[in-house]
């Protein structure tokens, strides 16, 4: 019977936590080369700037801020999809060419929502509606 050991350099206590902070600042500066991502964290800076500014309910202001985070995941996966696709299928495929149009369709659901919920808010702290 063989002992299991843990693979070699495999980082372990809170040396861990450390190293998962450093990919994960890894990953931001990869996706901060999309400009899509660019982008979407300019409509989010004026999204909450616009809620400030409106006094919008405190509430309003942390789910618009649950929603950009979620953004900003979807958009980060979608990233991981295409490096991956474009990996796997550096040659056009049809495969490669839908995995990369549903992680865009998951981006755009996730601006969808962000853009229905910040127009609601606005509508809603001016009475509008």
């Amino acid at each position: 019977m063989s002992k299991k050991t843990n693979p070699p350099n495999k980082i372990h206590g809170v040396a861990h936590v450390f190293a998962a902070a450093a990919y994960s600042w890894a990953g931001v500066k990869r996706l901060w080369g999309e400009t899509a991502f660019r982008h979407e964290t300019l409509a989010a800076c004026i999204i909450i700037f616009i809620f400030i500014l409106i006094q919008a309910n405190i509430n309003f202001v942390i789910l618009a801020i649950l929603l950009i985070l979620i953004t900003f995941s979807v958009e980060a996966l979608n990233t991981a999809i295409e490096e991956i696709a474009d990996m796997v299928s550096p040659e056009w495929s049809l495969p490669a060419k839908h995995a990369k149009d549903l992680g865009s369709l998951a981006v755009f659901c996730m601006l969808c929502a962000n853009g229905i919920f910040a127009a609601f808010v606005i509508l809603t702290t001016f009475n509008w509606i």
